[in-house]
């Protein structure tokens, strides 16, 4: 039969319900699965479960106590005491009378209840009587005494006054304890409990008279003390039976309610008129001789009340245990209802839940199976393959429904990520098509500019315009390095080429040119190490902008050291600076950007400031060079660039050794002009040589020619302090594959050169035959030229 949300569920036929359930709107399962655990409430029931558990424990505790436990001891102590107290009276009032032999077996029936009672004192606190504890203690300290009282009675000296107040203090504190025991925490309970306890307490009272009346009637007079003892006694016990304990006695204890009117009750009452009569105002009243009356109707009407006493315990036990068994039920039967709701809600759920999940998996799936697929689909745009949305992006079956819903969104979710994918691939590979045009171009006008400045610096002379010539150079040099980040951020790879190994002094040195305030960098390198050809270009590169990291974060005079060695799995190069440095989360990103160089959107990173850790990244990646900064020992940072051994060759047969670092002239002793080279030599650059003496091959033009007397002029030869690897082809057609690159020496060498130079040709043009170099050689050090590309 249908239920109005499209549900059919035949009889039997489980397939059909599962599908029925498949048809319910989403709104009503959830519903569903909210208001069923809502309305059983499990943590509610668990709290009323656990409440009615600790009620049970509590009153079945309290009625052990009140009943066996406590009450009973407590009860049998209360009339041994007060017998015990009466007989006391009688012996001190009396010594030789037979009332003697009656306190030694009562003394003995008192320390049968004092042993019942004494044990008491461990109770378990748990669950037991506000102040029950308490009043046991009282009474337990108040029976320590029991013996030295009993001996001073037996030696008479204790009077009866003194041995009056002892018990009666200890029966009060009996007395508290059967009061704390009424006190649970059942109200019905209560109620009753307090008749029983008002009958204790006109036992005690009964008993308080009796006790004083003993020795009374042995004296045949009370003092007016004893007196006002008597009656309020009769006051009390008059009141509380009259007001409290016959109204409220109930069903089989309603015969008791006529007890009053019995005849020791007449005679009792009878006798204490007579005594309160006779009262008057004198300091001793004066008593008749009713002590054997006033005997016998006492001791029928204590039975009495302790008839009464036993059937109202009787009664007061059946209710206490009879409730607490109404509250053990009523736990049971919540426990039951509750666990099967449980049960149920956890069916139910349960069954609503798989049909709910079986549909959600499936979307989630579908989700998941899109994440995979639009990576690969952006990876297969990246490596520019044409993409078909219609073919990527399958979509699902939908249902009228919520889900179904979320379906048809989640189709045209993936739809639109695709297109979005293929649309922002198509734009950023023509971004980066534009990029690297825009570069090539700029980068042949940069060529140009350098072929420029290259007949410039052989066609002047003057020191001043071949500085700015060199300046010039130097920064179209650094021009051209940015204008090839350019090129790798577009996606593309560096266009120089060489075509043999070149020695790593000389690509350190490559890589210092190109560099702003190459002075401040020192360059040390251990061994003869050589790099592979397909290395040099994107080394140098990489090298470049390292260092130009270097300097711009470290103070202008602080020096950045560059020293390079081989170790055991290739050649490590180290760059160190004096900056500030950075903190250790940044030097992880940096660190975990050069292990991981990401796919780097131009557009999106045009303000960021680590574009030349993106092109260090790339460049290392795809010569599988390693990258790492760390802390540097003078506060700043150190990077070490580790050369794998595949890029690391051995010395070319046809290539020059350099010369050792022994063998090379200091700067206090530069070559003198005019030193002689054997024929076809190319000069080579030292530490602290001056250039004065390079002079071009061939015949010296005679229009140049030099005074009678005096040397040529110095000439700068093109490319002379080049190694041989470094050099530019003349052929014109070479050049255009293979571009100049800027090998600059250290400061010192490069300024003694250029220093040498200048000052050698000023001293040439004036006619000063007498050159003598200056301390070292040295001059204001000046950007290497084109020649040194």
């Amino acid at each position: 039969m249908g239920d109005g949300n499209g549900l059919t569920e035949p009889a039997g036929d489980a397939p059909r319900r599962l599908k029925g359930a498949r048809r319910l709107k989403l709104r009503t399962v959830l519903l569903i699965v909210v208001f069923v655990p809502s309305l059983t409430f499990a943590p509610l029931l668990a709290s009323g479960m656990s409440q009615l558990a600790t009620q049970w424990q509590a009153e079945k505790v309290q009625m052990d106590l009140a009943t066996a436990t406590v009450g009973r001891p407590a009860a049998e102590l209360l009339f041994s005491l007060d017998l015990e107290r009466r007989l006391t009276a009688q012996v001190l009032a009396a010594p030789g009378s037979a009332a003697r032999g009656q306190l030694a077996e009562q003394r003995a029936v008192t320390d049968r209840a004092v042993a019942a009672f004494r044990p008491l004192t461990g109770l378990d606190a748990e669950n037991a009587q506000e102040g029950l504890l308490d009043a046991v203690a009282r009474t337990d300290r108040g029976l320590t005494g029991l013996a030295e009282q009993r001996r001073s009675v037996d030696a008479g000296l204790s009077s009866a006054q003194r041995a009056f107040d002892y018990y009666s203090g200890v029966l009060e504190s009996d007395l508290a304890v059967l009061t704390a025991l009424g006190k649970t925490d059942e109200g019905e309970v209560n109620r009753q409990a307090q008749a029983l306890v008002d009958l204790y307490w006109v036992v005690y009272m009964l008993g308080r008279e009796d006790a004083v009346l003993a020795r009374g009637w042995e004296a045949g007079r009370l003092t007016r003390t004893e007196y006002g003892i008597v009656t309020d006694a009769i006051g009390t016990r008059n009141h509380l039976m009259r007001s409290r304990v016959i109204p409220a006695l109930t069903g089989d204890e309603t015969r008791y309610a006529a007890m009053t009117n019995s005849r020791a009750w007449q005679t009792l009452t009878t006798l204490e008129g007579r005594l309160v009569a006779s009262g008057g105002v004198a300091d001793q009243v004066t008593l008749r001789d009713d002590g054997a009356a006033w005997r016998s109707a006492m001791d029928e009407v204590t039975g009495q009340l302790r008839e009464l006493l036993d059937l109202r315990f009787a009664n007061l036990s059946r209710i206490g245990y009879d409730h607490a068994t109404m509250v053990f039920t009523v736990f049971v039967i919540i426990s039951t209802i509750g666990l099967l709701a449980l049960v149920l809600v956890f069916f139910t759920s349960w069954r609503l839940t798989a049909v709910l999940r079986r549909r959600i998996l499936h979307l989630r799936r579908e989700a998941q199976e899109l994440q995979e697929r639009l990576p690969e689909v952006v990876a297969r745009l990246e490596r520019g393959e044409d993409v078909d949305v219609d073919a990527e992006v399958r979509p699902l079956r939908t249902t009228p429904d919520e889900l179904g819903e979320l379906g048809q969104a989640l189709n045209l979710a993936s739809r639109s990520a695709v297109l979005t994918a293929v649309r922002q691939a198509e734009q950023h590979r023509g971004f980066q098509r534009m990029l690297q045009r825009i570069a090539r171009r700029t980068q042949i006008l940069i060529g140009l500019q350098l072929k420029k400045l290259d007949e410039l610096e052989r066609r002047h002379e003057d020191p001043e315009v071949l500085e700015g010539l060199f300046d010039l150079d130097h920064l179209t040099a650094r021009l051209r390095r940015y204008e090839e980040n350019l090129v790798i951020l577009g996606g593309g790879q560096p266009q120089r080429r060489w075509r043999k190994p070149v020695h790593l002094l000389d690509v350190l040195r490559a890589a210092q040119g190109e560099v702003q305030d190459y002075r401040r960098i020192s360059i040390d390198v251990e061994g003869e190490p050589w790099i592979a050809e397909r290395a040099v270009g994107p080394l140098v590169h990489v090298l470049a902008e390292l260092m130009e990291n270097a300097t711009a974060f470290s103070r202008p005079m602080t020096p950045v050291e560059v020293r390079a060695a081989p170790v055991s799995r290739g050649v490590a190069v180290e760059i160190e600076d004096r900056g500030l440095g950075m903190e250790p989360e940044q030097y992880e990103a940096a660190n975990e950007l050069l292990r991981s160089p990401p796919r780097l959107d131009v557009m999106t990173h045009a303000d960021d400031v680590r574009l030349g850790l993106y092109v260090v990244a790339r460049l290392s990646a795809s010569l599988g060079l390693k990258v790492e900064l760390r802390t540097s020992a003078f506060g700043g940072t150190r990077v070490i660039v580790l050369l794998p051994e595949s890029l690391v060759v051995e010395r070319p047969p046809t290539a020059a050794a350099p010369a050792p670092r022994a063998a090379q002239v200091p700067p206090e002793a530069p070559e003198p002009v005019g030193a002689s080279r054997d024929e076809g030599e190319l000069p080579a650059r030292t530490r602290g040589r001056a250039m004065a003496s390079v002079s071009a091959a061939g015949p010296p033009d005679r229009a140049a020619a030099p005074p009678p007397g005096r040397g040529p002029l110095p000439q700068r030869v093109r490319q002379a302090s080049l190694a041989a690897e470094l050099r530019v082809p003349s052929d014109r057609q070479e050049r255009t594959g293979e571009e100049s690159w800027a090998v600059r020496d250290q400061p010192r060498r490069s300024g003694a050169t250029i220093g040498a130079f200048q000052r050698q040709s000023r001293r040439r043009r004036t006619g000063d035959d007498a050159f003598t170099p200056g301390a070292g050689g040295s001059a204001e050090p000046s950007p290497p030229t084109t020649e040194d590309r």
